[in-house]
């Protein structure tokens, strides 16, 4: 008897139905087809002791498994539940009428409980797009899953309940989230705010505007200046989730897992902070079946590196093509990957190894020409595409031991909302382009147009500091960027 289960396979950001069809005749071979990989070769074992210690007989007959369509790889053990079930109901131990109305995906562990898999939110887009009734899947992952409208999700806690809800002896719990309130009632809980910083007042201006064009800065100061705590309240100042950003994003750390049971919708902007002993595979995506990177982790949000020299000077610049593209494609000899990376990166470093070069009150202890070696571990290209340079200066005692809190980060927000606004309306005709950082040079010839005073201040600028036309075109969009209708030009250097 020929069955057809339906399953899917996450391929980038976006899923694939997979058709699982099931002959069991007369014989004793076992046959799996379809470009599976090891995991879903290994599947049998699983499948037969699950059914075995749940009241259900793996067949002794000639089984043949095609998992089409067959040039595209099947990966993971998450295809284990429409494998068994396709087999019960080709060997006729289970009821096959509602089999193609759902997708059903979960790993089986050996006594028939339903572990929890990767990458279900693209997987349940897809089953909506393509009509299905329903998504039958572990019940961790149940919410995460829900956020999808017009598709009916049951979770499961193992095999059993899955079958008995194929025979109709027994009933799935339907998961349903009102997506909209629960998104709105987290949107804006983080448990940073700006008013834990003492003084840095002009750091804290520098990252309102930054915020406020997403524009990339990179802060340099001796150790204990603040230059983290700054960095980790940058997501506190930029504007809210839209539904539309937290779904992409979503998806995105759906694929690799990063998704908890308690989690349906992300709904605070990713800040992510790698270590300076990451991989250039493991920051940009890769490996021979490509995961997104740290890059499209921080896609919609903020990638911090602290200590940037520190960074091997290979994996620094895999950064300047998705820094210009806000995009990486990720290439093998088969096929190729696209993933999301429009990221606001925010740096961090000491301005020498020991971290006191030109410090108020302690002194430089590096050897002659050590500072300058240090500096140049970052290279010309990488810096030209950070948009501002900040020094940050120790705070003084007396500004640390004030009772009274600075401002805080809703009041930040606030104006950093009216400028995003007004770049919005700006915009409005130019799909994908919402920051004065995502402008093309054509965009910036068409919005910044200079006085005579600005353009003589930008050409000493560009003459006194070396500056290359990229960075003269980042100085336009920062220029463009208004904060209380007034406008900003901030010319930092690294020496």
């Amino acid at each position: 008897m020929l069955v057809k289960t339906f399953g899917s396979a996450v391929f980038g950001i976006d899923a694939t139905t997979i058709t699982i069809e099931v002959d069991v005749t007369t014989g004793i071979k076992f046959l799996l087809v379809g470009l599976p990989d090891s995991a879903v070769k290994e599947s049998q074992q699983r499948i037969e002791s699950a059914l075995r210690l749940n009241g259900y007989k793996w067949p002794k007959k000639k089984i043949i498994i095609n998992m089409a369509p067959a040039d595209i790889r099947k990966e993971g053990s998450a295809y284990d539940l429409p494998l068994a079930a396709a087999v019960l109901a080709a060997s006729g131990q289970i009821n096959h009428d509602k089999l193609s109305k759902y997708v059903l995906m979960g790993e089986l562990s050996l006594d028939g409980t339903l572990q929890p898999i990767k990458g279900v939110l693209p997987i349940a887009i897809n089953a909506r797009a393509e009509d299905f009734e329903g998504f039958i899947l572990p019940k961790q992952n149940a919410r995460e899953a829900a956020v999808v409208d017009r598709l009916k999700v049951f979770g499961a806690e193992n095999i059993k309940e899955v079958i008995d809800f194929l025979n109709g002896e027994g009933s799935l719990e339907q998961t349903v989230i009102d997506t909209r309130a629960e998104f709105y009632a987290q949107v804006n809980n983080n448990p940073l705010d700006f008013s834990d910083v003492k003084g840095q007042e002009n750091v804290k201006r520098a990252l309102e505007i930054a915020a406020a064009g997403s524009h990339n800065i990179i802060l340099v100061g001796p150790p204990g200046s603040g230059k983290t705590m700054l960095a980790k309240r940058i997501p506190t100042v930029l504007p809210p989730f839209s539904l539309k950003e937290a779904l992409e994003t979503t998806k995105i750390h759906s694929v690799v897992g990063k998704i908890d049971k308690e989690t349906s919708l992300m709904t605070r902007r990713p800040f992510r902070s790698p270590h300076h002993t990451i991989s250039d595979v493991a920051l940009v995506g890769g490996g021979n079946y490509p995961q997104p990177g740290e890059i499209s982790l921080a896609h919609n949000g903020v990638l911090f590196l602290d200590e940037l020299p520190e960074f091997k000077r290979t994996v620094l610049e895999v950064m300047r093509q998705p820094l210009e593209d806000r995009n990486i494609t990720i290439s093998r000899a088969k096929f190729s990957v696209e993933y999301p990376a429009s990221f606001m990166l925010v740096a961090s470093m000491n301005p020498c190894p020991c971290g006191y070069y030109n410090h108020p009150t302690k002194e430089c202890v590096c050897a002659p020409g050590v500072v300058q070696k240090y500096l140049n571990k970052i290279s010309g290209p990488l810096l030209d595409r950070i948009d501002i340079h900040l020094e940050v200066v120790p705070v003084p005692f007396k500004k640390l031991s004030e009772m009274e809190s600075s401002e805080n980060s809703e009041a930040v927000r606030e104006r950093v909302l009216e400028a995003r606004q007004i770049q919005e309306k700006r915009f409005e005709n130019h799909p994908g382009v919402y920051a004065n950082a995502q402008m093309s040079s054509k965009l910036i010839r068409e919005y910044v147009v200079l006085d005579n005073e600005s353009n003589n201040l930008i050409k000493n600028a560009m003459d006194r500091l070396g500056l290359s036309a990229r960075a003269y075109d980042r100085i336009l969009k920062d220029i463009k960027n208004n904060i209380k209708h007034r406008r900003n030009i901030i010319f930092v250097s690294l020496n």
